[in-house]
């Protein structure tokens, strides 16, 4: 008889980085891995976040609710630095933080400042692999690593611009880990989701005339939720995905298929 995987995560310890509000796409991951028995560290990104997030920390039951500002200095080591010392060990992170500065997000990409670039860059790229390099001697016995990218990272996306090369290198970078994590039994994901309406995507120019578009033509004629975003990632970290790692998944109803 086939030996099916167990889809569930107890006794599993991961970090979520990168929830705002209940609407963020970092919000319906942690609930689908604190749903299939997963043990939580949450982060915040300062003060003024602080009070939306305890909340929904407090529903996930997190173990670990601290700030991490990827620009502060020492945040993120100071985060996994609690993580070791509390857990010892960790099994998965997610990495759901982007930003880009608002007049290089809405200018062409020609003429992107050199300093909006590579904060574009450190926010949304290098700090995965920040992340990725803090969480590598806390996965002993193997994890999963995951990030959020975007449609726009292989095609042309109206008004979302210097983004779409930055997420181009961000699903590269995603491969490359795979390539050198993986001998050590730790899988790494970059996860597209569709587009829905979250804090980040605000910043984005004509957003709401995108996600008509896309509710229009995907097959599933219908816009993803944070839950389907969320279960999709959870789903990737159990024992079911142990032999999937360095692709980008897509979840958007399949709008990444239509021509």
């Amino acid at each position: 008889m086939l030996d099916m995987p167990q889809l569930e995560l107890a006794g599993k310890k991961g970090v979520i980085i990168g929830i705002a509000n209940d609407q963020s796409i970092a919000y319906g991951c942690a609930k689908a891995f604190r749903s299939l028995g997963a043990d939580l560290a949450v982060t915040y990104l300062n003060d003024k976040a602080k009070r939306f997030v305890e909340p929904l920390a407090q529903k996930l039951e997190a173990g670990i609710v601290m700030p991490c500002d990827v620009q502060a200095e020492g945040q993120m080591e100071a985060l996994f630095a609690t993580i070791g010392e509390r857990w010892g060990r960790l099994d998965f992170a997610v990495h759901s933080i982007a930003y880009a500065p608002m007049e290089d997000l809405h200018g062409r990409i020609i003429d992107c400042s050199r300093e909006g670039f590579l904060t574009a860059m450190e926010v949304s790229c290098h700090s995965f692999m920040r992340m990725c390099r803090l969480a590598e001697p806390l996965m002993t016995d193997g994890g999963t690593l995951f990030t959020m990218s975007y449609y726009g990272s292989t095609k042309v996306v109206e008004h979302y611009n210097i983004m779409g090369p930055v997420k181009a290198a961000l699903e590269s970078a995603t491969r490359y880990l795979a390539a050198e994590l993986g001998p050590k039994g730790i899988r790494v994901h970059a996860i597209s989701p569709g587009p829905l309406k979250t804090r980040a995507a605000s910043g984005i120019d004509h957003f709401d005339e995108l996600m008509e578009k896309v509710a229009a033509k995907a097959p599933a004629r219908a816009l993803v939720t944070p839950e389907d975003i969320g279960i999709t990632t959870a789903l990737l970290a159990t024992n079911a995905g142990r032999m999937l790692t360095g692709a980008t998944t897509y979840v958007d109803g399949g709008y990444n298929v239509m021509g």
